[in-house]
C-alpha cells in the first residue's frame, strides 16, 4: 500500500500523546479481508496500559475543558481539514483492512469528517437557560457542562466514521476520549490519531487504544473516571456493556443491530423503487446495520419488481476494495462468511426462490455472490436475523395492515424504508412503523445535523445533530438567593 502521507499508516497505540507497543509484546495480526493476506501486527496492551489511557484523559480533561469554544473549535477545524487533504490515504488504509469498494471508503472519509466542523460549530449552542423562579428573591438557571472521560466502542464496519461522530461531540463540548477500535480495522482509528496529533490536540485528549476485546471493555466500563460510554455494534454485547455500566450509573449510548424492513407499495414507480432496494441492500456488501433486509412488496407488482431486481442484483461487480471498479467486497471474516451459507441455505431449505447468486464467489476467500431470495417467510432465518450480508429477502404483502405487522414483527427499531407515491399512504405508514428513522424513496438519510439512533434492541440515545450532545454533557441546575444578600 503506497500512501503520500506514510506516517499515517501506525501499527502503534496512541496514549497521552505517545505512540506506545505493549508492554508484554503481545500483538495481533489485521487481515485484508479480500485475500487473508497479513497487513501486519498490532499491540494489545495490558489492563494497566489501558488504565493509563484514562489517567492521561482525566489529566487532560482538568484542562481542555477550560478551553475557549474557539480555541477547541480551531483544533478541531484543523483536524477535519486534514482528514480532508488526506482522504485518498485514508481511503486506502480503510479499503485495505475493510474491504470495502474504493469509492465507498471514500465516501466514508468524507462522511466521517463532517461531523467534526459540525459539532465544533454546534457546541456554541449548548445553551443553558433561565427559569422563572418559583422561589422568592432567587435566580434560577441552568448550565450544560462536559461529563469527562469518555470510552467511545467502534465496530468494523465504518472504521472511520463511527469514531468521528462519537468524538467529535464529545470533543466539542469539552470532554476526552478513550478510543477502542475494532480489532479487525485498527489502522483507521490509529491514522486519525495521528492527524489529530498533527492538528495540535493536546496530550491526552485522545487516545486509541487495543487490547483483549473484553479486558478493554470491562476497564473502560468500569472505570469510575468514565462517566459516559458510547458504543455501536451487536446488540449481544450492547446489553453487556449496559449491564457493566450500571453498577457505575454512567451516561451510556448504545448504536446497536438492525433488521430493516422495506415497504414498496404498488402505486410507487417501478424501476424507481429496485433503485433504492439496491442502495438500502447492498452499500458496504450488506454489512450496515441500516441494510433493508427484509424488503415487503405489494402483490400486484410483486413479480414485476423481482424480474427487474434480479437484473440488478446479478449486474453488480464482485471485487477487491482497490479495485476501482469493485462494487461488492469481501465479507469482513471466515464467521460471517459461515453465518451467510448457514442463511441462505437455511431460506432454500424452508422454500425460499433463489433469483440470483446463493454460492460463495468464484474469487473464493470471503466473497460471496450477491443474492436474491424470494418468497421469504418469517420462520427464516434470513427474516429473523440481522445478516451483515449482501443477501436481500423479498417478501409479499397483500394490505399495509399486513406490511405493517411484518415490518414491526422483530425486536430491532433502527431504519425502515418506505416507496410509494402517495402522500395518504406515506404519513400513516411512517407514524406506525416501530424504527427510529425512516426513509421515503431515497436512502440517502444519515449525516452531522440528524439524530442517528434505535429503538427497541437497536439502541439507546442518538448520534449526530444537536441530540448526538446528550450522551457527553449533564445538565448543572443553579440557584441563587438574592434575599438579604449584598454583592460587592
Amino acid at each position: 500500500m503506497s500512501l503520500k502521507h506514510p506516517l499515517l499508516f501506525k501499527s502503534l497505540c496512541y496514549v497521552d500523546g505517545q505512540w506506545i507497543h505493549s508492554r508484554s509484546g503481545a500483538s495481533i495480526a489485521v487481515q485484508n479481508p479480500a485475500n487473508q493476506a497479513e497487513i501486519a501486527h498490532v499491540p494489545m496492551l495490558e489492563r494497566e496500559q489501558v488504565v493509563a489511557a484514562v489517567d492521561a484523559a482525566e489529566r487532560a480533561f482538568a484542562s481542555w475543558r477550560l478551553q475557549s469554544l474557539d480555541e477547541r473549535a480551531a483544533l478541531l477545524q484543523r483536524w477535519a481539514e486534514l482528514i480532508l487533504l488526506h482522504q485518498e490515504d485514508l481511503a486506502a488504509i480503510l479499503s485495505e483492512e475493510q474491504g470495502k469498494p474504493l469509492a465507498e471508503a471514500r465516501g466514508e472519509i468524507r462522511y466521517a469528517a463532517s461531523f467534526i466542523p459540525w459539532f465544533a460549530e454546534e457546541a456554541r449552542r449548548l445553551y443553558g437557560r433561565t427559569i422563572p423562579s418559583h422561589i422568592v428573591d432567587a435566580e434560577l438557571s441552568t448550565l450544560r457542562e462536559p461529563v469527562g472521560v469518555c470510552a467511545l466502542l467502534t465496530p468494523w464496519n465504518f472504521p472511520s466514521a463511527m469514531i468521528t461522530r462519537k468524538a467529535a461531540a464529545a470533543l466539542a463540548a469539552g470532554c476526552t476520549v478513550v478510543v477502542k477500535p475494532a480489532h479487525e480495522t485498527p489502522y483507521s482509528a490509529f491514522a486519525l490519531a495521528q492527524l489529530a496529533e498533527e492538528a495540535g490536540l493536546p496530550a491526552g485528549v485522545f487516545n486509541v487504544v487495543l487490547g483483549e476485546p473484553q479486558m478493554v471493555m470491562e476497564t473502560l466500563v468500569e472505570d469510575s473516571r468514565v462517566r459516559s460510554v458510547s458504543f455501536t455494534g451487536s446488540t449481544r454485547v450492547g446489553r453487556l456493556i449496559l449491564a457493566a455500566a450500571a453498577s457505575g450509573v454512567k451516561k451510556v449510548a448504545l448504536e446497536l443491530g438492525g433488521n430493516a424492513p422495506m415497504i414498496v407499495c404498488a402505486d410507487t414507480d417501478l424501476d424507481h423503487a429496485v433503485q433504492v432496494a439496491m442502495d438500502a441492500k447492498f452499500q458496504t456488501s450488506g454489512q450496515d446495520c441500516c441494510a433493508a433486509n427484509r424488503i415487503l412488496v405489494q402483490r400486484p407488482i410483486y413479480e414485476a419488481f423481482l424480474t427487474r431486481f434480479a437484473l440488478a442484483v446479478r449486474a453488480l461487480r464482485v471485487g477487491t476494495g482497490l479495485d476501482e471498479r469493485s462494487q461488492i467486497g469481501p465479507l469482513m471474516h471466515q464467521a460471517a462468511f459461515d453465518a451467510t451459507a448457514a442463511r441462505v441455505a437455511d431460506a432454500l431449505d424452508k422454500g425460499a426462490r433463489l433469483l440470483a447468486g446463493g454460492e460463495p464467489h468464484a474469487l473464493g476467500g470471503w466473497f460471496w455472490q450477491p443474492t436474491l431470495l424470494a418468497d421469504v417467510t418469517p420462520n427464516m432465518r434470513i427474516y429473523r436475523e440481522e445478516n451483515f450480508a449482501p443477501i436481500a429477502g423479498v417478501l409479499p404483502f397483500d394490505s399495509l395492515d399486513e406490511a405493517v405487522a411484518m415490518a414491526n414483527d422483530t425486536e430491532y427499531g433502527l431504519a425502515a424504508y418506505i416507496c410509494s407515491n402517495r402522500l395518504d399512504v406515506v404519513h400513516p405508514l411512517i407514524r406506525r412503523l416501530d424504527h427510529a428513522m425512516v426513509a421515503v424513496n431515497g436512502t440517502q438519510f444519515t449525516g452531522h445535523p440528524i439524530p442517528f439512533g434505535g429503538m427497541k434492541a437497536s439502541g439507546l440515545g442518538r448520534e449526530g445533530g444537536s441530540e448526538g450532545f446528550e450522551p457527553f454533557v449533564e445538565t448543572k441546575y443553579v440557584c441563587i438567593h438574592h434575599q438579604g444578600q449584598r454583592y460587592e
